[in-house]
């Protein structure tokens, strides 16, 4: 006897709720750099620097010199972080997930909107405390095209270094920023002001290892063609969502609650994707790329290509940055 294939899922129908523990302990690599350590780390030759960051990372994690002068040795032990400067696709996260893996003590890691979300649920204070807690805090895409945020996190390192806790950070460079005006160590050291002179600056020089063109796009399929594609994964791994009704749902949920919307899916199929104009919205949509981006969850859509929904005007604007990595991910879930 034939079954009836089960319908895709709908992110729209689910209403996950999450406690702080819960929030704490999803604070950890993604799955993409789950094994990374600093044995799988491969150094381009061309680019010294790029051991050079292997052996000052593995001694922040680890307390063993690995190869260090003196000098460096002793500035790592007097600092209260590190922080990984350099270009799209040279292993920075990789490296930043290989120091959290290495580093034997109580431990987070997660974006540096992760971080910023839990301020949000928690309040500061509570932040304070509950990361507090921790003796590693790794912050993943530090950004600094937003004031209030940026302050925001300064003022958390500063409040918690005085408690011993150890920081390692990477920069945000989307790869369509290539070339133009990449945040670099004189920013980030700018724009945390109270405790950026203390920090160990890793500098990591480089190609980008995937050799992804600079400009992403993806395919608007046909409505035919996105439900034979979504048909090809299996319930409740598939899901099958309107772009209007889906970005309402969002605007219902706190971002810390959008890993568990993508709980067991794997692929997302969007009806009728259309460009965006409200900021507030786009931000939104941008916070889900990143949970679908970690979790590496297949993307297809009819409308407009998901690469092109943010509007000119957006591009230019104060998020340029968010925006242009956000496009980068969605080109990279739509070749899944």
């Amino acid at each position: 006897m034939e079954t009836t294939p089960l319908a895709p899922v709908s992110l729209v129908s689910r209403n996950p709720q999450i406690s702080v523990d819960q929030l704490l302990r999803q604070l950890v690599p993604p799955r993409e750099f789950s094994t990374s350590s600093f044995d799988n780390y491969i150094p381009d030759s061309r680019f010294d620097s790029q051991a050079q960051a292997v052996r000052v990372a593995h001694t922040f994690a680890t307390g063993k010199k690995h190869g260090l002068d003196a000098a460096t040795t002793k500035q790592l032990k007097n600092s209260p972080g590190v922080y990984l400067d350099g270009g799209f696709g040279v292993g920075k996260t990789h490296l930043l997930a290989a120091t959290w893996h290495a580093f034997k003590g109580k431990k987070v890691f997660g974006s540096f909107l992760a971080f910023t979300g839990l301020i949000g649920v928690l309040g500061f204070a509570n932040a304070v405390k509950a990361l507090g807690a921790y003796d590693l805090i790794c912050i993943d895409e530090f950004e600094l095209d937003d004031p209030g945020d940026t302050m925001m996190m300064s003022r958390l390192l500063s409040e918690l270094a005085p408690k011993g806790v150890k920081f390692a950070a990477t920069s945000n460079t989307p790869p369509n920023a290539l070339g133009q005006g990449r945040f670099a160590a004189a920013d980030f050291a700018r724009e945390i002001s109270a405790m950026a002179d203390r920090f160990t600056i890793i500098t990591v020089d480089g190609e980008d290892y995937r050799h992804r063109p600079t400009e992403s796009s993806a395919t608007a399929l046909s409505d035919e063609q996105l439900l034979q594609w979504i048909a090809s994964f299996e319930p409740p791994l598939a899901a099958l969502d309107d772009f209007a009704l889906l970005l309402k749902h969002l605007s219902t949920l706190h971002p810390s609650r959008y890993l568990q919307l993508l709980d067991s899916v794997n692929a997302l199929a969007i009806k009728d994707a259309f460009l965006l104009h409200d900021q507030v919205a786009a931000l939104r949509w941008v916070a889900l790329v990143d949970r679908l981006y970690e979790n590496k969850v297949a993307l297809r859509a009819t409308g407009i290509p998901l690469t092109a929904c943010f509007s000119e005007e957006m591009l230019g604007g104060a998020y340029r940055k968010k925006y242009l990595r956000a496009i980068s991910r969605l080109g990279a879930l739509s070749e899944l």
